[in-house]
Formats: structure tokens, C-alpha cells, sequence
């Protein structure tokens, strides 16, 4: 006789968002495909195998547009953007399809390329060794708000063109949206007003004062007959900056928060770091993307067409969520997937998506995400956890996954001045 299968994880409680990958190993093996009911009532479909998330990604039957939902008076703020309900803010690469989407996405594409990443590093670092001198002094610090939050929310605003002495509007904008994400507090709502003014704001002031910022860039595309309405241009400058800092937010606190409990993985970093060497810092990085990413799910998708995913039918006007935490722990595909190995080589995960939805500001988060990290373990070498890793509190919602505080303490050195850049950088 087979033996009974033990019962189905509860989904979406506190207890879950501590810790999912239990729940998420029980669906890989007893229901791959599942269907289940979501907080806000709305039933969808999560895939949690490498190889079914892989197909549903790249599967443009899949259809990113909320219209396709059968029960759209239910499908409202699906990508978990807050504020999007909005429909002057809908018009973004998260919620289009082509040929849409890849005329918009070509536009932005360009500051994305290798080159202009490189080109951006040494502001990068600038703001890193900033951060850390605002706390190395007092021996201990919160670093998701004091170091992990600031350093992406200022980085985006430099490349879309928010002068300086705007962007500590910004930080508060988007402070109050990742506290609260999408619910219907009147903080969010105000916040995502106050944005979208000032983003159409900003673009007329830029019209008779292009710089070689990303904004800058859209207005020329849309004059040389790209036609990007202002709409689509503010509704895109608002989804890089939301998308292009609460990822890196979380990928750098989940990061630290998985070093500071392996400290054999740790000093191997810091070894290889105090050797010049960044090659583990490389593939330490694509690493953590994998264990504990900083988006669970991928953005919402709707069947266009019957299909068939995992062995499950799909109806017309379902929606699918394909969970990448589920999917980057898969031992199919992952040879000891909840172990933390920063020299793994094989780690093709899905933790930035794939298909023609692969996220565009990757090459930026993954620049940011090395800086904050090499330059943290660097400059304050004993950092440590200053809470009890059960008591720290994680965000809920369906998209992302991070951490809602990160208390460390260190021992202050003195070295508050930065640290020479790595040879072969």
C-alpha cells in the first residue's frame, strides 16, 4: 500500500512567509501545479517546478495583460505594484505584451546595456562607502533601512534623472509603498499622486533640458517618433523605480541575512575578497538570487488559449503564478538546492525570470548587489546579527520576499573612508 502523503501546507500565514520552502517542497512533489485561493480571494494556478516554471515563463500563451482575466472585477493591482489600479500608471512592461511591449522595452533597454552599467559602478560605490559612513561610527545599525533601502532608491533616481535634491522625496515616496505595498491604505495612494505628479513634471522640465539620463532618453525616443505617449513615459520612469529598487532591496538584505548565518560561506567570501579575488563574489551573488531571491513569485500571468502545464489543464482567462522561490529549490534541477554554495557554477535559476520578461535592470541590480556586499563585509568584517533570526519579521505579499528589519552590530574600526577598489575590478 502507498503511504499516505502528509497533509497540505497552509499557504499565506505569517508562518509561511518566515519560512515557504517547506510548503513549496511539499507542492513540488504532491502538487506541482496547484490551485489554490489567494488572500484577496482571487483563485490562480502556482507552478512550482523548475522545468513547468521554466516553460510558463517563455510561454507567450501566457499573456501579461489583466484584461485577459475571466473575473477581471477581482483583478485588481496583480503585479504587486501599488498604485497601478490606477489606469494612467497601467501602461508599463509588466502589464503589456508584445509587439507593446517590445517597443517599449527596446526604448528602455539601451540604459541597461553592459557598457552603461559599467559606467555607472563607480557612483555605485560612492553611495555604498556614503551609507556605511552614516552608521560605521555607531556600531550597529538597522540595513534594510539605513544601507539596503537608500542605495538602490537613490541609484535609480541618478539613472532616470531626479535631481538630487528631489530624490529625498522619492525615498519617502517609496518608503511608504514598501511598507504597505499594494493595500488600501491613503498613505500608498497618496504617495503613488504625488510620484506620478512629479514624474509628469519632471518630464516637461526635461523636455527643454535633455541630459543623458533615462527619462531624458524616452522624451528624445518619443520625438523621434517612437511614439511613447506621456502617459506610457510616466508610467514607465514609475516601474523602473519601483521594480529597479524594491528587487535590489531585497536581494541585498536577503543576502546579508543568509551570510551572517553561515559563516563558513561568509569568510570564504571575505578570504577571496581580502585576496583581491572576485570571482566568488560573482557566483556568490547569482547564489543568493537562488537560495532566498528577492522575488517569490513572477508577475501575474492569464491563459489566452487552453494549455496544459505540469500535466495540469489550464482554462482560458486562468491566472498563473509561477513560483521562482519554489522553482530555484527544485532537486531536479538543483543538486542540494537548500544549501547555501557560493561557488556553485550550475545555477541557471530563474531568480531575475526568463523569456522575453527577463528582468530588464538585472545587469544594475547585480552591480549593486556586488558592491553592497563586498564593500559591507569588507569595511565592518565582524558584522553580526543583533536580533535572534525567529524574531525578525518578513513583508507579505505575493511578489516579493524580504525582510521588514535587519539589526546587525559590529566592532568600528575606523576605517570610515571607503576601501581601495578590488585589482582586476
Amino acid at each position: 500500500m502507498s503511504e499516505t502523503p502528509p497533509p497540505a501546507p497552509e499557504l499565506f500565514t505569517w508562518e509561511f512567509a518566515t519560512d515557504p520552502y517547506p510548503a513549496y517542497a511539499w507542492l513540488r512533489e504532491h502538487a506541482p501545479v496547484h490551485r489554490t485561493r489567494l488572500p484577496s480571494g482571487v483563485e490562480a494556478w502556482l507552478v512550482t517546478r523548475y522545468a513547468d516554471a521554466r516553460q510558463a515563463l517563455a510561454d507567450q500563451r501566457l499573456s501579461k495583460n489583466p484584461a485577459h482575466h475571466a473575473e477581471p472585477a477581482h483583478a485588481k493591482g496583480k503585479t504587486g505594484i501599488p498604485g497601478e489600479r490606477k489606469a494612467e500608471l497601467m501602461t508599463h512592461l509588466l502589464n503589456i505584451d508584445p509587439p507593446d511591449h517590445t517597443r517599449l522595452r527596446r526604448l528602455v533597454s539601451k540604459a541597461f546595456t553592459p557598457r552603461r552599467v559599467a559606467e555607472f559602478a563607480p557612483r555605485v560605490q560612492e553611495l555604498t562607502d556614503r551609507l556605511i559612513d552614516g552608521f560605521a561610527q555607531k556600531g550597529e545599525a538597522d540595513l534594510i533601512h539605513e544601507f539596503a533601502f537608500p542605495l538602490p532608491i537613490y541609484a535609480i533616481c541618478d539613472l532616470l534623472g531626479v535631481p538630487p535634491e528631489d530624490q529625498d522625496d522619492f525615498r519617502d515616496w517609496a518608503g511608504m509603498m514598501i511598507r504597505h505595498g499594494g493595500g488600501p491604505r491613503g498613505g500608498v495612494a497618496r504617495s503613488v499622486k504625488k510620484m506620478r505628479g512629479y514624474l509628469l513634471e519632471l518630464i516637461h522640465r526635461k523636455r527643454g533640458d535633455l541630459g543623458d539620463d533615462l527619462i531624458s532618453g524616452l522624451i528624445r525616443a518619443s520625438d523621434h517618433g517612437e511614439h511613447l505617449t506621456e502617459n506610457e513615459a510616466a508610467a514607465m520612469a514609475f516601474i523602473l523605480l519601483f521594480a529597479g529598487f524594491e528587487t535590489t532591496v531585497n536581494l541585498i538584505g536577503n543576502g546579508t541575512f543568509a551570510l551572517l548565518r553561515d559563516p563558513v560561506q561568509r569568510g570564504r567570501l571575505q578570504e577571496s575578497l581580502a585576496a583581491g579575488e572576485r570571482g566568488l563574489l560573482e557566483t556568490g551573488v547569482e547564489e543568493l538570487l537562488r537560495y532566498d531571491g528577492p522575488v517569490e513569485m513572477a508577475t501575474w500571468r492569464f491563459a489566452t488559449e487552453p494549455l496544459v502545464i505540469g500535466g495540469q489543464a489550464i482554462a482560458v482567462g486562468d491566472p498563473v503564478l509561477v513560483v521562482l522561490a519554489a522553482a530555484n529549490r527544485d532537486p531536479e534541477r538543483f543538486e542540494g538546492p537548500d544549501v547555501l554554495d557560493l561557488s556553485r557554477r550550475d545555477s541557471q535559476h530563474l531568480g531575475y525570470g526568463h523569456g522575453i520578461h527577463y528582468c530588464l535592470g538585472a545587469p544594475l541590480a547585480r552591480l549593486e548587489a556586488q558592491t553592497a556586499l563586498a564593500t559591507l563585509f569588507t569595511r565592518l568584517p565582524d558584522l553580526r546579527l543583533a536580533a535572534d533570526p525567529s524574531d525578525l519579521r518578513w513583508r507579505g505579499g505575493l511578489i516579493m520576499r524580504g525582510l521588514r528589519t535587519l539589526p546587525v552590530e559590529f566592532d568600528f574600526g575606523g576605517r570610515a573612508q571607503g576601501i581601495d577598489e578590488p585589482s582586476g575590478s
